[in-house]
């Protein structure tokens, strides 16, 4: 015994870190070997000496022997911590130890650390540089790279260059500080070589196929770089801009065209094209006819009047006669020489017009002979360059067969790609020289023609120039008339009657010249396009080749990092090597010490595995234990319902429970006794057979020592929960005991119960009686009238089928043809023609629609109220999905409609108009063409009223300008954009967004790029007057036209405009896609194709992301067509939105989903593959997984070797979960939602909603997905705007608020206009403060209260606490504060002198919406949207509330919907009389028991009335099952008669695919007869016989609608008739056996356990629906003996949680959740009574609940020897229709109360004896006897409970042990 003493003290020794020396000998005889072990920082040498481990202070242990140091830190390594990690370098400490510091290559510090290694050389530091980094301390970036590495934080970057440098250069050479490409290459220019440079066009980054432009340098202003579209310079046109417009001239000056006015004298308003002169009316002169000619005056539009005077000459102005000088050249006193020589120059220039005028009469022939030649000329020089161009036509395409042949070759054979390739750039060359030949010969024609009209000019300037008057010198004016005369003369004497037909021979030959040579033009025309498809070709060869270096180039690359690794792969092998020397010589001794350690871990095994039998034989006797509790509490169940013959039996019973107490008690006796003790005693002897081996190991066992030490934990632990389990089996055999003493209640009860129902029975006697004089009345109704009746139902019934039918057929190539058209207009492939075509067949289809639908309508209006079948409306439901699908589909296609100035259409408007009251906002694409149709006043669109009356937005153009038009009640408002006229526009499609805010309008245009000009953006601003700021229309009369309006329509003065000319293209109308497609009507004359539009012209346009509206969804089908299925699966997708819940992608495939989701913000991945453990679920509490923030966010899913799924979030791993290996069964895939018939056929996916927000690049294997060209895409457009993500409205619930900064000054200046909606009379809605002083908005008894400084305004015409939207203006100025509501209530004051003080000096200023924390107003319980405050540093626009910095407490998402109070809507109704309570039942497999009583107490008075009423609307007699897997009603009295012949009869609104509805067996359901869901269909089932029978329909049922279903058994034939019409029949061909069925028809579900070996497993939980009209043989059952789980069928909206309702009810959760002495609880509610039972739990002797009375929360803790309670009393109670937060912690006798953020606490006594017990946990009320006397109120909690945590872990209501009563799992009416 000693020698065992000393070896365990030895052992423990060890474990401790201390040297044990003390020997002993093993049964006296054998020596123990010494055993050593060493403390911290030292090592055991060979000698058996503890030796210091050098590790130079980096490391606490080291290895034994060999003294290697082990998990070096501080950055170093090696054997002995005497090396410095890659990036670090030795330093001496002060200590005088070496520390390993930053490398400074170039900085010390870990950011700007760039070195793989360094090391200190003569002088100086050597630093090896990572990639990308080079100098001597890595202080610059490398040739390729650009950077600041000297700079704190900064690094060096890759150059991006887009491949667009020079392929010859080895890295991509950018600026080494900015990264500006230096050098960019084929044509290309930008920071980053990503466009075109100027002049070129195309795509420079994926194409990479700039080419030139094929504009006239001469008349082109700039070249678009992406189309190559022309924009031309002032006064020029053409599609190459080489020509100027018509009435410009100039264009040889390369300055643009300029416009030639003629004065009003002429006879056009422009001049001639060729001469560029004016032809003027008569009596006009000057090249412009802008004055009179001499002797002519009063110029005006119709010409100059001649003078009337015998000089012939007057004042040009007056008409006053003159003498002969027309102009006082000089005075009076000048010579009179000069008067005659005045008068021969008149002379002399009357003789020259004379002659002028002969010459041009004579010269016509010469002149006509001179063209005629020079056209001859013309045409043989045309004619020569014809003949050219043939012959190299010819050439041309024999070349282009050889380039053809060369392509073929290119692709089979790649090998000769670089020879082929030069080849065909070698012919390019030449043809480009031949190209550019020909070019050049055509120029110098056109300079040809150029100089011509350039002469021409000349010569007319020069007539011109000698037609005014001039001094000319006398002997030159008489030479000239002498040469005049001569030429006349000579003139005179010329006969030119022998020309006369040579001129017309020529004129002939030259008109046929001109038609050879307009020919020859059209096919040099046809010959020059066929010159792009040839470039093109060479473009793509040429581009092929430049991949090609490339990738020749990436090789290289590659080649030199694989030589890089293979010289660290060689090295790492050397290092290796050198281990696995030390390691074999290691390998010996180990090897031993394993061979120990095995020996020694298969005798610890041993004794495991006894421990695990003595643990298995004591769970055994418990199991036992529980078994017999279990039939206990059934039998005393039973017991409750029994009848007088029952007592007898119940006593006999009493006395074979107390037998089996006795026998109980012995086998917990012998479970003490037997061989426990002895076994234990061997437990703890297993330090006897430790110590021996250790005898034999080495000093290296002590790791196996270790695990030892571990296994003998292990087996203390399993020793106390024995002892635990011995405790646990007395207390159950003394619960078993107290049940014997509770017998005699029971049969109290019983009694009472048989008495109760004695007295039922004489009241259903009567019943019975009366209902037998009902059924004689109605025998005595005119039987021959029924079957007409019904016989009429079913006729109308037949032809509302047809109806239905045809409209189905008609609609469905509807949905078809728009799906098409959708798609040919994404492909631009359509034409005038198809879209006509188009047009006209909608037109057809629509308008058999208008004939059908009418009919259909009027017929099921006949049909609903003879209530025939219900697949009518299943019919008539398809038909509208049907329809809203191709009205999605109309309104996401985007396509133009190009406007002739005939045209108009009327667009669908928007289906909500109150959405457009407080904010509207309407976007479009338009394009003009100031070159072709000159910029008139014109209408754009309208939205308003169709008589012009009323409010109304309209869009036009005035006066060159683009105004937006907008009246709110009062005055027209103009907002004209003057920054940007609209004939300055370039021909493209620019957009355009018109926006009103409140009163408060804005402008926006914005202009793509052109050429090497950025976007441009222009804004302009307006508002109306301050009384006017609500959008009113009527709905009933509301058009909304674009482009036109028709004739009948009447549009306001300011819109009284010319229809517009050019082209639209809508895009949206308050964030809401919308398209000219989705028209109400069209007045289109003359239709023109649509305008193509380049979708990627904007920058926001180039993001590839699509756009959610929470309605559509995208379905990709056969997934495996991009990539297929492998070892590893993989899913990305970037989500952008703000909502708490949505789908971001589904799979479904039978049984089997997949689904990703985001709940409550954070990524939620749940699937089931048909696992025999339910479905797998991934998630994450974590608040930096959170991913509705507006962000976008990458999702990953990696499914691993068909085991292992992954969830990752922007790269960072969420969770993984593995799984049974099962291959991925899926072959379709939803996004962003999924059809609404899928989601209800599902439990799992039935609250499944779709994504509100944007998706950019779903990819499946890395293959990206276009979702817009997948057919099954719906309701999803492309793009996503910055107001799709904004949070513009909140939802407060009275304790939440959300805050900003921002530069305001609400005292002194101030204007602000929000929506509110509440029930709630008070509440803050908008708070500033600054110190004392306070700036609010308030609501005060209903009443609208500004408070400014202590000065209120307030509003009290009505009370605004209606529910209803209210719009709120509110303003502050130097003289006046303001309120205005609805543009109706209207309150002002003037500010008084005393309000004039300054405000803070900081411009900052916090303010908060719905509550502040600090203000003494109750916060606001309601929605908040569109509000807008005027801040000093933006414009007035909408409060994003997503980007608030304080949000506490508030919901961002969708408003719910409020109805006004219960005691608003009915005012005058009477209290209701209390209702009995209904009686509530446990199940039958919990060990609680729920005695019941006859004296039922009173209801307790309520004295404070709820918002909220305690009955919900609901269907009339119908129950909801579900929630949890047992949701059930117990039917008693079920007919001995059934299993032979029974018809039974219900209503059905199923939600669910599987589940059962109606189950009755005998007692070993041996028989049985069911009805159940499989995969949406009804399956009825039953036996005769071993044979069993199953009638199952052709269709799913699971579409959520109400469906009858008779279920017919007729001996061995069975029916199931479905919507009183559909019959299936069965028929078994066993004999017929008679069985005897048991006590209860169950509905809804089953007890555990029970109906699994007659219905699948999947089937025999309970159904997700509601069920009504349940009868037996035409015959209501009575109420349900027992419920659990079952609750109303609500109608209307639902939300997350668990309702219970007023008949009763509570939840049982196990003893898994403690409630001791240290906890904490925390759960959310919202009551409809004010005073009930939240939750009770005995504890030992004592009890702990809570409770609410009369709107305060009670908290009481008793210990079983003190009680001790506190209390919160909110405001305005708890049952005020809001949420409530609750938290209670208790710390033994602290307990601490917190409702809503108020605070109570109590210190009670301390109990000594107060311990932790684990026990059954009641929520939401309890059974009476669980109750202790003196609680307040004893009322089971009505209303709606959810997020309840039991010490931070959440508390599922689906797994409780027991939902009694009417308790809804899942789902509560929303308030």
């Amino acid at each position: 015994m000693a020698t065992n003493s000393l070896s365990l003290l030895c052992v423990v020794s060890i474990l401790s870190g201390i040297v044990c020396t003390t020997s002993a000998t093993r049964f006296g005889e054998q020596q123990l070997t010494v055993l050593q072990v060493c403390a911290k920082g030292f090592f055991l040498s060979e000698q058996s000496v503890c030796l210091p481990c050098n590790c130079k202070g980096h490391a606490d242990y080291c290895n034994d022997i060999t003294g290697v140091c082990i998990n070096c830190r501080d950055h170093s390594t090696g054997d002995f911590c005497e090396m410095c990690e890659d990036g670090y370098i030795l330093s001496s400490s002060q200590d005088g130890q070496h520390a390993c510091i930053p490398c400074s290559c170039p900085l010390p510090t870990e950011s700007n650390n760039f070195a793989v290694y360094c090391k200190k050389g003569v002088g100086s530091l050597q630093c090896k540089c990572k990639q990308g980094y080079a100098g001597n301390h890595c202080e610059r970036c490398a040739p390729g790279y650009y950077g600041n590495p000297m700079l704190i934080g900064s690094s060096c970057k890759r150059c991006d260059c887009n491949g667009n440098t020079d392929p010859n250069l080895i890295f991509n050479e950018c600026h080494n500080m900015t990264g500006r490409c230096q050098h960019c290459w084929g044509n290309t220019a930008g920071d980053n070589c990503e466009r075109c440079a100027p002049g070129f066009y195309g795509d420079a980054i994926s194409a990479k196929n700039c080419k030139e432009c094929k504009c006239n340098k001469c008349g082109t202003s700039s070249c678009d770089d992406r189309t190559g579209v022309c924009h031309c310079k002032p006064g020029v046109k053409g599609r190459f801009c080489d020509q100027c417009e018509e009435g410009y001239f100039g264009f040889s000056s390369c300055q643009g065209c300029r416009r030639c006015e003629c004065g009003p004298a002429s006879l056009r308003p422009t001049c001639h094209p060729l001469t560029h002169s004016c032809s003027c009316r008569p009596g006009a002169a000057g090249r412009y006819c802008e004055r009179c000619l001499p002797g002519y005056w009063d110029y005006s539009s119709s010409g100059c009047q001649k003078c009337d005077c015998e000089s012939g000459h007057c004042n040009m102005h007056t008409g006053e006669c003159l003498a002969e000088a027309a102009v006082n050249l000089c005075n009076n006193s000048c010579d009179d020489c000069i008067w005659q020589l005045i008068g021969d120059l008149r002379l002399s220039n009357k003789t020259l017009d004379q002659l002028k005028v002969g010459v041009l009469n004579i010269s016509t022939g010469a002149a006509a002979n001179d063209r005629i030649k020079y056209y001859n000329y013309t045409a043989h020089q045309l004619q020569r360059h014809f003949h050219v161009w043939r012959n190299k036509s010819s050439v041309i395409r024999r070349r282009t067969e050889e380039l053809d042949e060369a392509a073929d070759n290119v692709l089979l054979d790649m090998k000769d790609l670089r020879d082929q390739g030069n080849l065909v750039k070698r012919l390019g060359n030449q043809l480009d020289t031949e190209s550019m030949e020909t070019l050049t010969l055509a120029e110098q024609l056109s300079n040809n023609l150029t100089d011509l009209s350039q002469r021409i000019e000349d010569m007319i300037h020069d007539w011109e120039l000698y037609n005014i008057q001039q001094d000319m010198d006398p002997e030159e004016v008489r030479r000239s008339t002498e040469m005049a005369q001569e030429m006349i003369s000579w003139i005179r004497q010329l006969d030119l009657s022998t020309q006369e037909p040579i001129a017309r021979n020529e004129a002939t030959k030259a008109h046929e010249l001109l038609a050879r040579i307009r020919q020859m033009e059209k096919k040099l025309m046809i010959t020059e396009n066929r010159l792009p498809s040839i470039r093109e070709i060479l473009s793509r060869f040429s581009s092929r080749l430049s991949e090609a270096e490339k990738f020749l180039l990436d090789a290289a690359g590659t080649v030199q990092e694989a030589e890089d690794k293979n010289k660290a792969s060689l090295l790492k092998f050397e290092r290796k090597e050198e281990k696995q020397q030390r390691l074999t010589e290691d390998q010996l001794p180990v090897n031993d010490t394993l061979e120990t350690s095995r020996v020694f871990i298969s005798e610890a095994e041993r004794t495991m595995a006894e421990v695990d039998a003595l643990t298995q034989s004591v769970r055994g006797y418990h199991a036992e234990i529980d078994g017999a509790d279990q039939r206990l509490t059934e039998k005393m169940e039973r017991l409750s319902l029994a009848d007088r013959d029952l007592v007898q039996k119940a006593d006999d019973h009493a006395a074979e429970l107390e037998t089996q107490a006795n026998e109980l008690e012995e086998d917990l006796k012998e479970s003490d006794a037997n061989g426990f003790v002895q076994r234990a005693i061997s437990a703890a002897n297993v330090y006897n057979n430790i110590v021996k081996y250790i005898d034999d190991a080495n000093i290296t066992s002590l790791t196996t020592l270790n695990s030892s030490q571990r296994a003998e934990d292990a087996i203390g632990g399993i020793k106390t929960q024995l002892d635990y389990l011995v405790t646990q089996s007395e207390n159950t055999f003394l619960k078993s005991v107290s049940l014997r003493s509770e017998q005699h209640d029971v049969l109290t009860q019983v009694a009472d119960g048989v008495a109760y129902i004695e007295e039922t029975r004489l009241a259903n006697e009567n019943i019975q009686e009366k209902l037998e004089e009902v059924a004689k009345d109605i025998r005595v109704i005119q039987k021959d009238r029924t079957p007409q009746r019904l016989n009429f139902s079913l006729e109308v019934a037949e032809e509302t089928l047809i109806r239905s039918t045809e409209v189905l057929k008609t609609i469905t190539p509807i949905s078809e043809r728009v799906q098409q058209w959708s798609q040919n207009m994404r492909n631009s492939e359509y034409s005038t023609a198809a879209y006509e075509k188009a047009v006209l067949s909608a037109g057809e289809a629509v308008e058999n629609l208008n004939v059908l639908v009418p009919e259909l309508l009027d017929k099921l209006k006949v049909v609903e109220e003879k209530k025939p079948v219900n697949n009518v409306t299943t019919n008539i439901m398809r038909i509208r999905e049907l329809i809203a699908q191709a009205r999605s589909v109309a309104k996401k296609v985007q396509v133009s409609v190009k406007f002739n100035g005939q045209s108009s259409v009327e667009v669908q408007p928007p289906s909500n108009l109150e959405e457009l009251k407080t904010s509207t906002s309407i976007s479009l694409f338009m394009r003009v063409d100031p070159d072709k149709d000159p910029i008139e006043d014109r209408f754009i669109l309208y939205l308003g009223d169709r008589n012009g009356k009323k409010d109304y937005m309209g869009l036009a153009i005035k006066n060159d300008k683009l105004v937006f038009v907008y009246n709110l009640g009062r005055d027209d408002v103009e907002i004209p954009l003057s920054s940007k006229p609209v004939s300055q526009w370039p021909a493209v499609f620019n957009y355009i967004k018109i926006e009103r805010l409140g009163r408060h309008g804005k402008i926006y245009l914005t202009i793509p790029s052109q050429g090497s000009t950025d976007e441009q953006k222009f804004i302009q601003k307006g508002n109306a007057p301050i009384t006017d700021s609500l959008f009113d229309i009527d709905p009933k009369n509301v058009a909304f036209f674009i482009g036109g309006a028709p004739p009948d329509v009447k549009l306001p003065p300011p819109l009284t405009l010319a229809p517009f000319v050019g082209c639209i293209e809508l895009a949206s109308i308050n964030n809401d896609v919308i398209s000219l497609y989705n028209f109400k009507e069209t007045h289109l004359k003359n239709v023109s194709p649509p305008c193509p539009r380049y979708k990627l012209a904007f920058s926001q346009s180039r993001i590839a992301s699509y756009l959610f509206d929470g309605t559509g969804y995208a379905l990709i089908s056969n997934i495996e067509r991009r990539a297929k299925f492998g070892p590893v699966i993989r899913f990305d997708i970037s989500v952008r939105t703000v909502t708490d819940n949505c789908a971001i992608f589904l799979m479904v495939s039978g049984e089997n989903f997949f689904l990703l989701e985001i709940k409550n913000g954070l990524p939620r991945l749940t699937y089931d593959f048909g696992f025999s453990d339910g479905p797998k679920l991934l998630d994450t509490n974590l608040p930096k997984f959170q991913i509705n923030d507006a962000k976008y966010h990458e999702v990953s899913v990696i499914y691993h070797q068909l085991k292992k799924v992954i969830l990752l979030v922007d790269k960072a791993l969420v969770k993984t979960v593995e799984n049974p290996r099962t291959p991925l069964p899926f072959s379709e895939i939803y996004i962003g939602g999924a059809p609404s018939s899928l989601l209800k056929s599902r439990v799992e996916l039935s609250a499944v909603v779709g994504l509100k927000g944007c998706v950019k690049g779903f990819m499946f294997q890395k293959r990206d997905f276009n979702l817009l060209e997948e057919p099954g895409t719906i309701g999803i457009s492309s793009g996503c705007p910055e107001e799709s993500v904004m949070s513009r409205q909140a939802y407060f619930t009275g304790f939440s608020y959300i805050g900003s900064t921002a530069k305001i000054s609400p005292f002194d200046n101030f204007e602000g206009g929000f929506n509110f909606r509440t029930q709630l009379p008070t509440g803050l809605m908008f708070y500033h403060t600054e110190g004392p002083e306070e700036f609010s908005i308030a609501l005060e008894n209903g009443a609208v209260v500004l408070n400014n400084r202590g000065v209120k305004v307030k509003l009290q015409k009505k009370q605004y606490n209606d529910g209803r939207t209210h719009f709120l203006l509110a303003s502050v100025s130097k003289e006046r504060y303001s309120l205005l509501l609805d543009d109706k209530d209207k309150q002002e004051k003037k500010r008084p002198a005393s309000a004039m003080k300054s405000s803070s000096d900081s411009p900052v200023k916090t303010f908060y919406y719905g509550g502040s924390p600090s203000s003494s107003l109750r916060n606001f319980t309601g929605c908040i949207s569109h509000a807008y405050i005027n801040r000093q540093d933006r414009d007035i626009e909408a409060e994003d509330f997503q980007k608030y910095t304080e949000k506490v407490n508030v919901s961002l998402q969708d408003c719910p919907a409020q109805q006004p109070p219960a005691a608003l809507m009915s005012p005058h109704r009477a209290t209701s009389k209390a209702k009995q309570s209904q009686k509530v039942a446990r199940d039958k497999s919990s060990h609680l028991l729920e005695p019941t009583s006859s004296d039922q107490k009173s209801p307790e008075p309520s004295i404070q009335s709820c918002y909220l009423s305690p009955s919900p609307r609901s269907t009339h007699q119908a129950f909801r099952y579900g929630g949890v897997a047992n949701s059930r009603q117990h039917y008693a009295g079920v007919p001995a008669s059934l299993p032979e012949r029974c018809h039974l009869s219900l209503s059905l609104k199923i939600q669910s695919a599987s589940g059962l509805i109606f189950y009755v067996s005998d007692e070993q359901e041996d028989n049985f007869m069911a009805l159940f869901l499989v995969e949406g269909k009804l399956v009825f089932s039953f036996n005769v016989g071993d044979q069993k029978v199953q009638i199952r329909t052709e269709k799913r049922y699971d579409d959520g609608v109400w469906h009858s279903v008779a279920c017919i058994r007729d001996g061995k034939t069975g029916r199931l008739v479905m919507d009183r019409h559909t019959v299936f029949e069965e028929r078994a061909q066993a004999d017929k056996v008679v069985w005897k069925v048991s006590d209860f028809l169950f509905v809804g579900g089953v007890p555990p356990g029970r109906a699994q070996r007659n219905i699948k497993r999947n089937s025999a939980h309970s159904f997700t629906g509601c069920m009504k009209n349940l009868q037996l043989d035409g015959r209501r059952l009575s109420s349900a003996a027992e419920t659990f789980g079952v609750s109303p069928c609500f109608e209307g909206l639902k939300e997350d949680g668990t309702y219970f309702s007023e008949e009763g009810g509570y939840v049982v959760m196990d003893e898994s959740f403690e409630l001791g002495l240290r906890f904490e609880l925390v759960m959310e509610v919202r009551p409809c009574v004010a005073s009930a039972v939240l939750l009770h739990v005995r504890v030992a002797e004592g009890y702990f609940i809570m409770y609410i009375h009369q709107g305060a929360v009670v908290v009481v803790v008793n210990d079983g020897t003190h009680e001790f309670s506190t209390k919160v009393s909110p405001r305005q109670g708890v049952c005020d229709g809001t949420w409530h937060s609750i938290t209670v912690i208790r710390d033994a006798n602290v307990v601490q109360l917190d409702v809503d953020s108020e605070i109570q606490r109590v210190v009670g006594p301390v109990n000594p004896r107060s311990a932790d017990t684990k026990r059954p946990v009641f929520i939401g009320g309890a059974p009476d006897l669980f109750l202790p006397e003196s609680v307040a109120t004893r009322r089971p909690y009505v209303g709606c409970m959810k997020n309840l945590t039991i010490n931070k872990n959440p508390v599922s209501f689906s797994k409780a042990v027991l939902v009694s009563g009417a308790v809804g799992v899942g789902s509560c009416p929303a308030a």
